[in-house]
Formats: structure tokens, C-alpha cells, sequence
């Protein structure tokens, strides 16, 4: 099982009025990262558009192959989150406005919650814990990085 720690330091901005050429690559940097990772992780745009995404994360998440969900919307990617009842029943649009990754973004915050993944033929679905943290360009939020792990 994966095992994710994570640790939060104070940013100091740059005294300079441009960004530095580590802050105008840092979403670049963690796109050629999660892509190449052997953990179940994923990179969204702003736009919750899926930048990146591990084979294993797609594996996890009954996805395909990563080349198929790059560049789709996440929720319209094939990813098929569904409640915690006995009959799972896939969640409302309110619903998944929670979920760990859509919740970094949205509040700039780390997120962390449980997901009940459902795959093709699937009728109890795989729960999973992700991890999510926003992702910064300079000040501004420019995507989330969620971990996942199979419980």
C-alpha cells in the first residue's frame, strides 16, 4: 500500500515583479512527474481538465489507458464515482463538486475524502482514498494533485 506524506512550509514570494522560472514551470514540472509515476496519482487543470495521469492511477480509477483521458474533462473522462449504499447509485453533479480533487482546486486548500470508483461490469465499486493539493502558478491556483490509494 502507498504511503504519502506530506508536509507544508511557508512560500516566501519573490521580491520580483515577474515570476521566476521555477514558479512559471512548476504545473509543466509536476505534469512530466505524475505522468511518468509508478504511485496512482493525477494532474487537472483549472478547467478540471485531466493534464496528466499515472497508468496505475488509470488502472485504479477503471480509465483505460492515460493517452484516452489526457485532455478530457475529468468527470466526462469515464470516471464513474458512485455512492456508499448497498445499491450504488452514481453521485449528482452536488455531489462530485466534493470530491477531493474539484475541492482543492476550488478552495485552494488540501482535500482529502473517500471515493467509491465504479468500473464496467463492476456492481459494488473499489473505495479509495485520495489526497488532493492544489497546485500554484505564482499566486494563483492553476490545478489540484490528487494521490489515490486502494482501501
Amino acid at each position: 500500500m502507498a504511503h504519502v506524506e506530506l508536509s507544508l512550509s511557508e512560500v516566501f514570494a519573490s521580491p520580483a515583479e515577474t515570476p521566476t522560472e521555477q514558479e512559471s514551470d512548476n504545473f509543466a514540472q509536476w505534469s512530466g512527474t505524475v505522468s511518468r509515476a509508478a504511485e496512482p496519482c493525477l494532474l487537472i487543470d483549472a478547467d478540471t481538465t485531466v493534464v496528466a495521469i499515472s497508468s496505475s492511477g488509470c488502472d485504479l480509477l477503471c480509465l483505460g489507458a492515460p493517452e484516452d483521458v489526457v485532455g478530457r474533462p475529468l468527470l466526462e473522462g469515464g470516471l464513474r464515482l458512485v455512492d456508499f449504499t448497498a445499491s450504488p447509485s452514481e453521485l449528482t453533479e452536488q455531489e462530485t463538486d466534493k470530491i477531493p480533487p474539484l475541492l482543492a482546486l476550488l478552495s485552494g486548500r488540501l482535500a482529502r475524502g473517500l471515493l467509491r470508483v465504479q468500473g464496467p461490469g463492476s456492481d459494488a465499486g473499489t473505495t479509495v482514498d485520495a489526497i488532493s493539493t492544489p497546485v500554484l502558478t505564482g499566486t494563483a491556483v492553476a490545478g489540484s494533485l490528487t494521490f489515490f490509494c486502494v482501501l
